[in-house]
């Protein structure tokens, strides 16, 4: 039984949509100036907020086109370490791969050539992993992963953490070179979505990068799928140590999204980039707004309609 993640983009609304948010673009606003127009919206604990972590995504997003308009990716200052040419994938059982999945995985197979190291996990190997890398508290998280969804979301937190990487859905499918761009600089790249709670669907990449793209009823946020880092990135150390949290409090059944999957991640990543912002610096991740020309997930595959897909998981 498996699924490759939390962060599958699908027309089915995210578990954590609840408020559509209302939101403001600052225009004009960057810098040392946008970060003390920011303040002024997003308080302490602001990233727990479903509509302000929604507004702020945006504003990064918007950033990021901004940026992306004056200078290439990679060009970011003051970016010393390198992303390990590493590829992650995971699937439950790497031995029992159902067909359709792994001609998915074989996509990416011509990134050996390119000097690649490919990294399978499974539950059994993730676990391993985990205990050699982490403590007790991480392998006691990992343990209460109730779906394997759960796990492979967690596997990747710790390994790229670890190690550094690229990590992707064991369901994407490559579709051209543009992977190379991620490991011109180093410094963390994910994707940012957004749902359209009235459509009941996703916003495509190309409205997503419209400046002018209206922000009722939509949620913003960023995906755990891909994760391309550095080793030992301080929104992953977030990300990881909210997730470990939350896997081992009270709650027996902790909903997927918020604990482990984009949910968990966007509120690492927004509470971390407020920080820098206050501090004047520069931001030490990059939002992937062109991921949708280099790979794709497959909807049309036989595990999505059943109970290895999380979002079936408590279905009966």
């Amino acid at each position: 039984m498996r699924r490759t993640g939390a962060g599958e983009v699908n027309k089915t609304p995210p578990e954590w949509v609840g408020i559509a948010p209302r939101w403001k673009v600052l225009r004009g606003a960057h810098g040392s100036r946008w970060a003390t127009s920011v303040m002024r919206f997003y308080p302490p604990g602001f990233e727990d907020n479903d509509r302000l972590r929604s507004d702020f995504i945006r504003h990064l997003t918007l950033q990021q086109l901004e940026r992306n308009r004056a200078t290439s990716i990679g060009e970011s200052a003051g970016q010393a370490q390198v992303i390990p040419r590493t590829l992650v994938q995971y699937w439950d059982d790497p031995y029992g791969v159902p067909a359709d999945v792994r001609r998915c995985l074989d996509s990416w197979e011509g990134l050996r050539e390119e000097g690649f190291s490919m990294r399978m996990f499974g539950d059994a190997s993730a676990h391993t992993y985990i205990a050699e890398r982490y403590g007790r508290r991480e392998v006691a998280a990992f343990e209460r992963c109730r779906h394997p969804a759960m796990r492979s979301d967690y596997l990747r937190m710790c390994f790229v953490l670890a190690e550094g990487g690229l990590y992707v859905d064991a369901d994407d499918v490559l579709l051209d070179d543009g992977w190379r761009e991620i490991f011109c600089g180093g410094t963390l790249r994910v994707q940012p979505l957004c749902y359209d709670i009235g459509a009941g669907g996703m916003v495509s990449a190309t409205e997503l990068r419209r400046t002018d793209l209206p922000t009722d009823n939509r949620i913003f946020y960023v995906n755990n799928n891909p994760i391309a880092a550095p080793a030992d990135h301080p929104i992953l150390r977030r990300a990881l140590s909210r997730a470990t949290d939350a896997l081992l409090g009270d709650n027996p059944a902790p909903e997927i999204q918020s604990t482990t999957g984009p949910g968990n991640l966007t509120a690492s990543l927004a509470a971390h980039a407020l920080e820098v912002q206050e501090r004047g610096a520069h931001l030490d991740f990059e939002l992937l707004l062109n991921w949708d020309a280099t790979a794709e997930p497959c909807w049309d595959l036989g595990y999505r309609s059943d109970a290895r897909n999380w979002r079936n998981m408590d279905l009966r």
